[in-house]
């Protein structure tokens, strides 16, 4: 039973899952609420609301990994035989009834909570959401760059869903506030969509690197992933271009909305995303172009989600930063 329940916990990504949830509620605690213009502002998705948004996410991203590893068994057996669960731990049927329980619960809370907050034409984006990894793990995923997007755009979506469901409410709550005073939630909103906006590059240049890490497999099986289309030369030129836009893209933010639009200058953003951004994405750079096996694209894909993990801890500087600096 315990051995079950651990193969379960290996097929959903368990930490994966965690760090889903781990973002949405940063978004929330440490970055939209401290951003509200005063203590008389308060947000007004319910706690209890907002940890169900959360938990469809979780499930509908579950079902997601199912689905996936459920489809990819074959090509997994040469890529990371050693990291098959369907079929080897968990029967290809225990699979696919627990992928459509996980869609149904994850999907039904979303459309829940949209008529909750009066607004049902965001139920669309969890059957958007969970249509599109079933299509991504059917065959966007062997096509040329649209298995790619598709990833990065559900990444970005994690964090954007946090505003989505509460900038609505703030304005029907504080709308009248926010006209008469001249101002608006934007800002907030901006703020979210410039996370969701690096989640999207950060897991497109993953997505790249794994491409050309699972090369062998995924010709095999005649797929038609960048590496195969392209070739490992131009597939790394493509990394490396989306890498220095993400580096441009982070010292483009910092320097015009952060370092030089608060009183004094924020050094310490300017020291983290230095040192935690922008130089090991430079240092990204340099293994890419060094990669030659399946080792040295792992060592490179290893660091960018380290490099997207601090991107998501950054929400703690922001916290403190406008909590206890200014």
């Amino acid at each position: 039973m315990i051995r079950q329940v651990q193969s379960i916990l290996k097929l959903i990504r368990f930490p994966n899952l965690l760090i889903i949830a781990a973002t949405q509620y940063a978004m929330r605690y440490l970055l939209m609420d401290p951003l509200l213009p005063s203590s008389t502002f308060t947000l007004q998705f319910g706690e209890f609301q907002f940890a169900l948004l959360v938990l469809s996410t979780i499930f509908i991203a579950a079902a997601g990994y199912i689905i996936n590893d459920y489809f990819d068994t074959q090509t997994d057996m040469i890529n990371k035989p050693a990291r098959v669960v369907v079929g080897v731990e968990v029967s290809r049927r225990v699979a696919m009834t627990l992928h459509a329980i996980l869609n149904i619960i994850g999907v039904g809370i979303g459309i829940y909570l949209a008529f909750y907050i009066r607004l049902p034409a965001l139920s669309l984006v969890f059957i958007l959401a969970t249509g599109l990894l079933w299509f991504y793990s059917t065959s966007y995923k062997r096509q040329f760059l649209v298995g790619n997007l598709s990833v990065a755009f559900l990444t970005a979506l994690v964090p954007l869903m946090v505003v989505l469901f509460e900038i609505p409410l703030l304005n029907r709550e504080y709308g009248t506030v926010m006209i008469r005073s001249n101002a608006s939630f934007n800002y907030i909103f901006a703020w979210v969509s410039a996370f969701s906006f690096f989640a999207f590059l950060t897991t497109l240049i993953r997505e790249v690197i794994k491409d050309a890490e699972d090369f062998e497999g995924d010709k095999a099986y005649g797929m038609r992933t960048m590496p195969i289309v392209l070739g490992m030369r131009w597939t790394k030129l493509v990394a490396v271009l989306l890498i220095a836009f993400t580096i441009f893209m982070l010292i483009f933010l910092l320097l015009k909305y952060i370092f030089f639009s608060v009183t004094p200058a924020d050094y310490i953003s300017l020291v983290y995303f230095s040192l935690f951004l922008v130089i090991p994405l430079a240092i990204l750079i340099i293994q890419v172009l060094a990669a030659k096996d399946k080792r040295g694209f792992k060592r490179a894909s290893n660091l960018i989600k380290l490099v997207m993990l601090a991107g998501i801890l950054y929400t703690l500087l922001v916290f403190y930063l406008i909590n206890f600096k200014y």
